[in-house]
């Protein structure tokens, strides 16, 4: 089923932590020289785009870790923000990340600072009270909707990382449906049903262009790509 016409988007600690397993496991299966290839990020090589997984991982440990008492403001959907221009690798943030990843001569380290912090992200995801708030960006979330926002994120990278590396598994399929169904709420309509899970997240989100047959089958959707998630 695709589409608005599926149930309610509903990712919880299990569809995170699928996610986030699989990501890590196609990671610690890179040969060094796959490092150094480029990503589905602009601007950003395969060892970018690790070192920025690094880097979110914190960001879980971190807010898992920030107990909120407010009422939720936002929800897995509304975490989101839109942005006007699709990312280039050039933003002070992108550029920061570059640079660290560079520090890391040996890819093995990367991968291996990844793994010991990921682990550790994905043990506190498996700990926390699905129904708990914790903040993050001035906003207020259950961490349930909270690690579905997370869902979306690491099952773009997962794309990005296998873009030019074939051989490399990517995402698993329920995490790409539960992606799609979250894109979907976040633009407010659905892609249609003969576009799969993975074509709707490349070109909904600007990843690459929608074929000319594509477009056509977009319809007026196809004005509103892409949907730039920041």
């Amino acid at each position: 089923m695709s589409g608005l016409s599926r149930p309610p988007y509903r990712a919880g600690v299990e569809l995170f932590s699928r996610s986030w397993d699989a990501l890590r496991e196609a990671v610690a299966g890179l040969r060094d020289e796959d490092f150094a290839r480029p990503s589905g990020c602009a601007g950003w090589l395969v060892r970018d785009l690790v070192c920025h997984l690094v880097i979110d991982a914190q960001d879980v440990l971190i807010t898992l870790a920030t107990p909120a008492e407010a009422a939720p403001t936002a929800d897995a959907a509304t975490y989101w923000h839109l942005g006007q221009d699709p990312p280039s690798g050039e933003d002070p943030l992108d550029a920061l990340t570059v640079r660290l990843a560079a520090a890391y001569r040996d890819p093995r380290l990367l991968a291996f600072h990844l793994d010991d912090v990921g682990s550790a992200a994905g043990r506190a995801a498996r700990l926390a009270n699905p129904g708990a708030l914790v903040g993050t960006q001035d906003m207020v979330l259950t961490v349930r909707d909270y690690l579905g926002a997370y869902v979306l994120e690491w099952t773009l990278h997962h794309l990005d990382l296998t873009a030019h590396l074939p051989g490399t598994a990517g995402p698993p399929a329920e995490g790409l449906a539960a992606s799609r169904a979250l894109l979907e709420r976040i633009a407010g309509e659905p892609f249609p049903a003969s576009c799969a899970d993975t074509d709707a997240l490349l070109t909904g989100t600007g990843r690459r262009a929608p074929t000319r047959a594509e477009r056509d089958r977009l319809g007026p959707l196809a004005g509103r790509l892409p949907f730039v998630l920041g």
